[in-house]
């Protein structure tokens, strides 16, 4: 991609050009990680995750474990963290 070249408001801020914003999917509102060395300055797109998606995603996995070992139980769960506990402590020994 080709280099641009940008001005700075009064305010301190800096427009990203249109043809960066279109190659690398910029939209209003998208998030930046900022980093300042020496006289170089880094914009990082931050990648925010759909938390709504992800959620949905963790249901279907969940409800696809239940059909086929049927539904864990309170007891069960609680087993489960002894279990693993005991083992943690033996680790140490």
């Amino acid at each position: 991609m080709k280099e641009e070249i940008t001005v700075m408001s009064e305010k301190g801020q800096v427009v990203i050009p249109k043809v960066i914003r279109e190659h690398l999917h910029i939209k209003p509102k998208s998030k930046f990680l900022v980093m300042g060395y020496e006289d170089t300055i880094m914009l990082k797109k931050m990648q925010i995750p759909d938390l709504k998606s992800e959620w949905e995603e963790i249901k279907k996995i969940i409800d696809e474990r239940n059909r086929k070992y049927g539904k864990l139980t309170e007891k069960d769960i609680q087993k489960e963290i002894e279990a693993y506990r005991k083992e943690k402590r033996k680790a140490k020994l």
